[in-house]
């Protein structure tokens, strides 16, 4: 047995957080082919990472179609249904509006409940009010409440800057939904609490390891509920982050990594971040919490297969 395959077997990790529909993964940036088409070396890489599944989110009607289409031609792939707070200015623009919007949403997750594990993107974002404005990201948050309710999925969450709205409307709703998970979290220990007491579970990913004051609301929170992502091809760890000093002892050692110009099929993107990278994060959560890689990823595993069924 090689090397190369005891490092894919012995790890068992779900990414819960990759926009792997973004054009990028096709060598396409900013509407231009830069190289060719690499998805499925991605795929590869993530795999030899232990990566044994993946959550494509859905951040729009035409998003979560892309993604359903994406994991039917992979088995390890499952899809997020919903639209993201920052989007949410597309829902009247629909033929029909917002009832017509939601409707096709439902019915995109009950023709296709093989592949589709969560409802979300979905939440509230006050940093990017240019794109959808406070009144209308409360409107269709809340739908999202509802359309949980009617399939029995559970929610992928988001949260940025609301000032209280966030956890109101979840406290209010709470009953409507199974359970959830606030993705890319970037708060503080007592924001992290304030979710862990409505029921929630907290996904990390680089964005949420760049300051001293992160890696200790990371560490504050219980193992039991945390989950693991990348939320590629944002969120890498970066050398200015604060966690990126914890990687100088990881076994993992990242790919090296090319501009998009001098391209290789072997090696990353820069500023591209991508799944196999999933294993930075893992890193730096076992160094804070005292553990174990491969314990943490065991314990990462069970929490998001308790809350995402759907994922065999």
């Amino acid at each position: 047995m090689t090397a190369r395959h005891i490092l894919r077997t012995s790890m068992k990790l779900i990414d819960i957080g990759a926009n792997l529909t973004d054009p990028v993964f096709r060598g396409k940036y900013r509407g231009n082919q830069a190289h060719p088409d690499d998805l499925e070396k991605i795929l590869e890489r993530a795999r030899d990472a232990g990566i044994v599944a993946m959550m494509v989110t859905g951040g729009s009607l035409e998003e979560s179609r892309h993604a359903i289409e994406m994991c039917q031609q992979h088995a390890h792939l499952y899809a997020t249904v919903g639209c993201h707070p920052t989007r949410t200015s597309e829902v009247s623009k629909h033929a029909g509006g917002a009832p017509a919007y939601f409707a096709a949403l439902q019915k995109l997750i009950s023709e296709n409940r093989d592949k589709v594990v969560a409802i979300g993107e979905c939440g509230l974002d006050y940093d990017r009010l240019h794109f959808s404005d406070k009144a209308t990201q409360l409107e269709h948050f809340v739908r999202h409440f509802e359309l949980a309710q009617a399939t029995g999925l559970p929610l992928f969450l988001h949260d940025r800057n609301t000032q209280g709205d966030f956890a109101r409307l979840v406290k209010e709703n709470r009953q409507k939904f199974t359970a959830g998970v606030v993705h890319s979290f970037t708060g503080s220990a007592s924001e992290a609490q304030e979710l862990l007491d409505l029921g929630l579970y907290i996904g990390i990913n680089g964005c949420s390891l760049k300051t001293e004051d992160n890696l200790a609301a990371v560490k504050s929170i219980p193992v039991d509920r945390l989950m693991i992502e990348t939320d590629c091809p944002y969120c890498e760890i970066r050398p200015t982050h604060a966690s990126h000093k914890l990687l100088e002892k990881a076994v993992w050692k990242q790919p090296e990594a090319k501009r998009k110009e001098r391209w290789s099929e072997e090696c990353l993107v820069k500023s591209r971040n991508e799944p196999c990278t999933i294993r930075q994060v893992l890193h730096v959560l076992a160094t804070l919490h005292a553990m174990d890689e491969a314990e943490m990823a065991d314990r990462l595993y069970d929490n998001t297969v308790r809350v995402f069924s759907g994922i065999s």
